[in-house]
């Protein structure tokens, strides 16, 4: 059995299964809080302890799924495409609503962070939170975070985006679907861009753009806070 959870091929597929699992408990329910990705990692996390297998094996075939953050993080320029004349249209909105997200992000995170005086790696693990995984973690470990953390960060601010965006809508009456997606896409990278798709094409596009536009700033502004 030890030669079977070592294999690759057993972390791949543990990983879809439960979040195969996920995604239906999370339509049968229709509740928001059933996040697939949620529910996955506590069924992923529940089948390591129960059969006592070490992460280390599961990771063999985990980290083969990360290779695939990237690409996926790249096609979102698909839906950004179809909506290039809006871009074009808006582009002084979408660039200072960017910039502002991604200084108001990083900025709560830094005063928090010192405010509960939190150690420098934990500091520089949790300022690039709202950006996608791969920019975030690259952020994180070029100036001496724990990248652990940064994920579970990123993942912990996603969900609750996708979770709490659409009744922020609604609660401030947010009608134009460019601010939406993009309010969307700067706090909660591409989890919440997958519920700014269900929102509308235009969010969706709107909330892929952020998180491209909010990664660059965020390199960038990471200069000077880290």
């Amino acid at each position: 059995m030890s030669e079977l959870f070592a294999s690759p091929f057993f972390g791949i597929s543990l990983s879809i299964i439960a979040f195969w699992l996920g995604t239906r408990i999370q339509k049968k329910t229709g509740l928001v809080a059933c996040n697939p990705l949620i529910i996955a990692i506590v069924l992923v996390i529940g089948v390591l302890l129960v059969f006592r297998i070490p992460y280390e094996d599961y990771n063999q075939g985990g980290s083969l799924i990360n290779l695939f953050l990237a690409p996926a993080t790249a096609c979102l320029a698909v839906s950004i495409y179809t909506r290039v004349e809006l871009l074009k249209k808006n582009w002084l909105p979408i660039l200072v609503g960017c910039t502002v997200g991604s200084l108001t992000s990083m900025g709560s995170v830094y005063v928090l962070c010192r405010l509960f005086r939190l150690d420098e790696a934990v500091t520089d693990s949790l300022i690039p939170k709202s950006v996608t995984t791969p920019i975030a973690v690259s952020i994180s470990g070029s100036h001496g975070g724990i990248q652990a953390i940064t994920v579970v960060a990123v993942i912990f601010t996603g969900i609750l985006g996708s979770i709490l965006a659409p009744l922020l809508i609604r609660l401030f009456r947010v009608k134009d679907p460019v601010a939406a997606g993009l309010s969307i896409g700067a706090c909660s990278h591409a989890i919440g861009t997958s519920r700014a798709l269900q929102l509308g094409e235009t969010e969706g596009a709107m909330s892929g753009l952020a998180i491209g536009v909010c990664g660059i700033l965020t390199v960038l502004f990471s200069m000077v806070l880290l």
